[in-house]
């Protein structure tokens, strides 16, 4: 837009001048990166692109028309020396989430061993008129059952309803909200993409094995914190023992504590949760769910902060893996990269205070899988079996069922929950 004005510097971005993602967008795009689709208008209300069934009757259509694997993927995939993984971001709670789920399948038919992560994009809870969002729920539960099962990894995304005091979000800006998306997912797979010979790389195969540890649970939940540029580092990690990194743990109450100390860390809850509707927890709700949340794997990554514990070498960390499967702790993957998010002129002022840079930010990331998943799919499935027909709840809600169990299975949370 300042180009076509002929202005030398364009003019500071806010949220009344940002209309569409180019206003802010700094990559270079292919010309057969960008496909247009004429069948719907953004934004339409004459023919909103809203239920799920539409979705899937569109990519029928455009499928049928013109093999879209061949078009979209294919040349760029012959391209690649080594492909690592696909990844897929697509809204989860409206027709898109239709389009993607079918999109997903015929990847899945074509790739079969290739990683697919899918990243499904929710509005927040409680946006828009009721009936709008009864429709979004049931989208949202269709994507989760039908995604989630030809996905390798399912991570839903949407802002918190509760943000720290250093976060200063305009929720009805989507520039501003994309904006704190991609500093949590840029971060949590910056080992993916990490140079050898420059820290600690971990492929995303790597770290879908770290939290699907048990082959049955792929919806992970995403977790972000910025940490506090007074201090530069990190508080969120503790130094655990060094007989921790010991196959022969000597017994009793060294090995107890141990053993409590990693439970503690894997279930420590960052300051932003982006998958689980991010309802506000004070001091006593948060020590309830760290008591009753069950972690299974999880992937750390602290960046932008001095290192404060050495990289440990393959061979210890073979021995940690060894000693947490026979001990039954919880899979976790930890990274560290000095490099810091940066926080380019595009990007949204979101940070308060008057210790934050300008330039950069350091941030920990995290993903994990948790029995938390069971709980959210199980109200899902309640929520959804009064709003469907009867033809397709019954599949639907099975299939969610389904989901619940595989985060229950091995573990017992003592719930006195009627739904258990």
């Amino acid at each position: 837009k300042a180009l076509d004005e002929g202005l030398d510097r364009p003019p500071k971005l806010s949220s009344q001048s940002v209309r569409y993602w180019s206003d802010f967008s700094r990559v270079f795009y292919h010309p057969r990166s960008v496909c247009q689709i004429n069948d719907y208008e953004l934004g339409s209300t004459i023919v909103p692109f809203e239920k799920w069934d539409s979705g899937e009757e569109l990519f029928n259509k455009l499928d049928k028309d013109d093999d879209l694997l061949d078009r979209d993927i294919r040349p760029w995939a012959e391209e690649c020396d080594q492909l690592q993984a696909i990844q897929i971001f697509a809204s989860a709670d409206d027709a898109w989430g239709g389009f993607a789920s079918r999109y997903v399948e015929s990847l899945r038919d074509e790739y079969g061993k290739t990683p697919l992560w899918f990243w499904g994009l929710e509005e927040q809870e409680g946006q828009g008129q009721r009936a709008k969002q009864l429709i979004r729920t049931v989208n949202i539960a269709q994507s989760l059952q039908a995604t989630s099962r030809l996905a390798s990894m399912y991570i839903p995304i949407a802002i918190p309803s509760y943000l720290p005091p250093y976060v200063a979000l305009d929720r009805s800006s989507q520039w501003q909200s994309s904006g704190l998306m991609s500093m949590a997912v840029e971060s949590v797979t910056l080992p993916s993409r990490q140079k050898k010979g420059s820290g600690r790389r971990g492929l995303l195969g790597d770290l879908e094995v770290a939290l699907n540890s048990n082959g049955n649970q792929k919806i992970a939940e995403l977790q972000c914190s910025v940490i506090d540029p007074s201090t530069q580092r990190s508080d969120t990690r503790t130094e655990v023992p060094q007989a921790a990194n010991d196959d022969r743990i000597a017994g009793g109450k060294t090995q107890q504590l141990i053993y409590e100390d990693e439970i503690e860390q894997a279930r420590r809850r960052l300051d932003m949760s982006f998958s689980t509707g991010g309802s506000s927890q004070t001091a006593l709700s948060l020590r309830q769910w760290e008591k009753s949340n069950h972690v299974f794997g999880k992937v750390e990554l602290i960046r932008g902060v001095p290192r404060i514990v050495d990289d440990l070498n393959d061979e210890d960390e073979a021995s940690s893996r060894k000693r947490r499967r026979l001990a039954s702790l919880p899979s976790v993957e930890r990274y560290h990269n000095p490099l810091a998010y940066p926080l380019l002129d595009s990007f949204p002022e979101v940070l308060v205070g008057a210790g934050w840079s300008r330039k950069e930010a350091a941030v920990y990331g995290s993903l994990s899988t948790t029995s938390q998943m069971s709980k959210r799919t199980k109200g899902l499935g309640n929520m959804v079996s009064r709003m469907v027909d009867v033809v397709e709840r019954e599949a639907l809600c099975n299939g969610l069922g389904e989901i619940a169990e595989a985060y229950e299975d091995g573990w017992d949370s003592g719930s006195d929950d009627d739904s258990d």
